[in-house]
This record gives C-alpha cells, structure tokens and sequence, in this order.
C-alpha cells in the first residue's frame, strides 16, 4: 500500500486501520493526501486496483477570498493556524494530532485549497478499472460533507460516516 499524509501531518495511516487493506496495489490518501494519491494514480502506469481517499480536501465550492483568507492566517501565525486547524481534523473526537505534526507550508495549503478535482480524471481512473472508495465524516470541520458527497457520489463508491469529522473518528 502507498499512503499520502494530510496537510501538517506524517504517520498517520494507523489512524485509518479499519478502514485499510495492506497490499501492493492499493493507493491510499487522507485529506490534503487524497489528492496526491489521486494525481499519483493518474499518472502512475503501475497496477493500481484501488484508491481510497479519507476526507479528500474539497474546497471547489467556497469563493476565492476564502483561499486568500486562510493563507493570510497562515502567513501571519504559521503555529497558532496548524493549531486550529488540527483542532479542527480532529473534531468532534478528542484526539491528539500532535505525535503525528509536521507543519505544511504556504505553498502546500496554497495547493491544497485552489485543487480542483475533475470528473473526467476520474472516470480515466474508473476506465482503467480502478475501484475507487471516498470516506466522508459527515460532521466535518474541515471541508463541506455534503458537497464533497454530492460531487464523488456521481462516479465513486462514497460513504459518510455519522457522528464523525474529518479524521474519521467521532468522540470517545
């Protein structure tokens, strides 16, 4: 299995255990990660037979001073944002996200907020004759459930998980 960390993240996979099957020609992302995983897969010519994506980050539907706004939180207090935002992931849990830190950059959020998924790579991948799984918390934080829901749910096996958030735990 191939696995893609989430923005300020690293490790983190075991987070996801119930969700995984370890082998080889399984792809799998979590948030900022899920997108990676997705343009890995789109590019690889290696057998790929499935990718799973946790909370893909979905941000095509907030207007653009959305971005700009994050950054500049970003950019004005790189710690105090990964902080909240990591709150935020771990919503409504109370798990620790700070033995997985590893705090992303501008350029990295940046990414992360402009990426654009598009159908017509993801029926290339479908073609192919990649299954793919998206996770969806459906108390999330981070991005708009519903929304990410209504986009994959057209070509993507899509489950939203009650009472979770983005990192896919609900509390304890």
């Amino acid at each position: 299995m191939k696995y893609f960390n989430g923005f300020s993240l690293q490790n983190e996979e075991g987070l996801f255990r119930e969700y995984l099957t370890n082998d080889a020609f399984t792809v799998v992302g979590f948030s900022y990660g899920a997108q990676q995983a997705f343009e890995y897969t789109y590019a690889s010519n290696e057998r790929i037979d499935r990718l799973i994506l946790f909370s893909p980050a979905f941000f095509q539907t907030p207007k653009a001073s959305f971005v700009r706004t994050q950054l500049r939180y970003f950019e004005a207090g790189q710690e105090a944002y990964v902080k909240q935002f990591l709150e935020n992931v771990s919503y409504p849990s109370n798990l620790n996200l700070a033995p997985y830190l590893s705090i992303g950059t501008k350029d990295e959020l940046d990414a992360l907020l402009s990426y654009v998924w598009e159908e017509e790579k993801i029926q290339t991948l479908l073609d192919k004759g990649i299954t793919i799984e998206v996770f969806l918390g459906e108390d999330d934080k981070i991005i708009n459930g519903e929304d990410a829901h209504a986009f994959f749910t057209k070509q993507c096996t899509t489950y939203s998980i009650k009472n979770c958030g983005h990192i896919l735990k609900g509390q304890a």
